[in-house]
């Protein structure tokens, strides 16, 4: 989950973006309103209605613009070594969001609407299901070149998936700097001591 970068946009919609993350960490869901954000944007509210009716959508469309930059970061990782790709991936779920804390947080009291928000729910329901897609997917292909052991495959994506949901949550809530690393390792170890096959 990349922070989108302070670069300059030409591009209205992705500098709206941009302006709603940073609004989100400053003032997280509660407080965020158009107006901070067009603050952030540096133009009028007016400005960002043009774009987006309502901030439902604005924020939608925000869910979706994290979700994409995310997808982007996974294609990033070239190898195709099995057991290396899988690690990437975990180090992009749960070393990289240390960089980013504020965004956890703004995400989680996003998601923590989603049980009352159809449309939250299903841009998150969409992410979870990709990562698990990546995870299984990764895992099959270790299967199929003998990397990994012949275990479940959607059962281990989604092993790791709870390991990676509660690290984030844990991190947040309880302001635990040591939950993500923690789980970092603890990821790691599922990996060797399930997955890898024997003599790896």
């Amino acid at each position: 989950m990349a922070a989108p970068s302070d670069e300059s946009s030409s591009d209205p919609n992705e500098a709206i973006m941009r302006a709603t993350y940073r609004a989100l960490c400053e003032y997280g869901y509660a407080e965020l309103t158009i107006q901070r954000i067009a603050d952030e944007y540096g133009k009028s509210t007016a400005a960002i209605h043009y774009h987006y009716d309502t901030k439902e959508d604005l924020l939608a469309a925000f869910l979706d613009y994290v979700l994409d930059r995310f997808k982007d970061a996974v294609h990033e990782v070239e190898t195709t070594d099995s057991e290396q790709r899988l690690r990437a991936l975990l180090d992009k779920l749960l070393v990289d969001p240390e960089d980013h804390r504020d965004l956890l947080v703004a995400m989680l009291e996003m998601r923590s609407q989603a049980p009352y928000n159809e449309r939250f729910r299903e841009r998150f329901r969409e992410n979870d299901e990709y990562v698990c897609y990546l995870l299984r997917t990764v895992i099959e292909q270790g299967i199929a070149n003998g990397v990994f052991t012949d275990v479940d495959a959607d059962h281990a994506a989604r092993a790791l998936m709870t390991i990676v949901d509660g690290a984030r949550t844990r991190a947040v809530v309880f302001d635990d700097e040591a939950a993500l690393t923690t789980a970092r390792r603890t990821a790691a170890e599922y990996v060797s001591n399930v997955l890898v096959a024997d003599g790896q």
